[in-house]
């Protein structure tokens, strides 16, 4: 055999990287449908989040129940926290919450509308993170805290939140898609003619994977959100997304779980905004879930091919170097 021939297994092993790579690709009218439907979902959220706070803020009879809220010992802000925001007396509590609660509110009919999309997409990713380190959070061994507070570690109280910087992101790589005011009258923001689903699929299922995960290994603990009572069901959704098998399965899962987790936390006697504002979070990752039912959840770090094809699974058949 000549230096330039190939043995039938290296043939073999080529022609299905490249075959697992050539099913990852989306054309535009794809692109443009997830741009879409990733900016309504996240956008709903901070609707729904802004407009509730900021009806509080600037209603004096429920202003101080608000700041009180976020501001005590068991509220999203920490000490460290209050004393930088707060050192100067031009940056009070009550200005912070509106100025940040109007943001919220624009930026998220800004999304819906797909206008400045990328930058606000990157603001809320990186956001996201900055509440899982203002959470006040006292885990000290045999130390009983004198006022109430989080007893678990921030990173697993606020993982809707880090699943949602993960969603964040992935509109930014996305863009704003066809069907926006970006793309209308920038001429920004418009899906390329193809793209390859393998990174973003990934970040999708891996954003709705570790809330799943999560919530079904510290199912019971201080103020841990999970969507489902049955820890088990939870995890094996979380394994599934994560090992990128069986994705579209369980991706179905976890829209039926979100949906009725959304369904039984309505109450009847609350406002409709209560109502939504208690399950804001669950519409983007019903976008999400919905996404991985269409489209899969992509070939990059999949289990299964990462053992048989590491080099193309880590670095892409095209780019895979000839040792790892």
């Amino acid at each position: 055999m000549t230096q330039t021939q190939s043995s039938p297994r290296d043939a073999h092993s080529l022609w299905l990287a490249a075959k697992h790579a050539g099913a990852t690709q989306l054309d535009a009218n794809n692109i443009n449908m997830i741009a879409l439907m990733l900016r309504l979902g996240i956008g709903s959220v901070f609707i729904v989040g802004g407009w509730w706070k900021l009806s509080r803020a600037l209603d004096p009879a429920r202003a101080d129940a608000l700041l009180t809220r976020y501001l005590a010992p068991d509220g999203y802000i920490n000490a460290f926290f209050q004393n930088y925001l707060f050192a100067s007396d031009l940056m009070t509590p009550w200005f912070f919450m509106t100025a940040l609660s109007g943001f919220e509110l624009f930026a998220g009919i800004a999304l819906m509308l797909g206008l400045f999309v990328r930058a606000l997409a990157i603001t809320f990713g990186v956001l996201m993170w900055s509440f899982v380190a203002a959470l006040p959070v006292m885990t000290t061994p045999g130390l009983t805290p004198t006022d109430p507070t989080f007893l678990t570690p921030a990173l697993i109280v606020q993982i809707r939140d880090v699943g949602l910087s993960g969603l964040c992101f992935a509109l930014a790589a996305v863009g704003s898609g066809a069907l926006s005011l970006d793309a209308r009258f920038f001429g920004r923001g418009a899906a390329a003619s193809s793209a390859n689903w393998s990174a973003l699929g990934l970040l999708i299922r891996l954003s709705l994977g570790v809330v799943f995960l999560s919530g079904g290994f510290f199912y019971g603990l201080d103020h841990v959100k999970s969507w489902t009572s049955i820890p088990l069901l939870s995890i094996a959704i979380g394994v599934v997304l994560v090992s990128g098998h069986g994705v579209r399965i369980a991706a179905a899962a976890a829209f039926i779980v979100l949906a009725i987790s959304c369904i039984n936390s309505m109450d009847g006697s609350n406002t409709l905004w209560n109502n939504l504002n208690a399950v804001k979070r669950e519409f983007a990752f019903l976008v999400a879930a919905g996404l991985l039912v269409r489209f899969s959840g992509g070939p990059a770090f999949q289990a299964g091919y990462l053992i048989r094809h590491p080099k193309a699974a880590l670095f892409g058949p095209e780019r895979a170097p000839d040792r790892i």
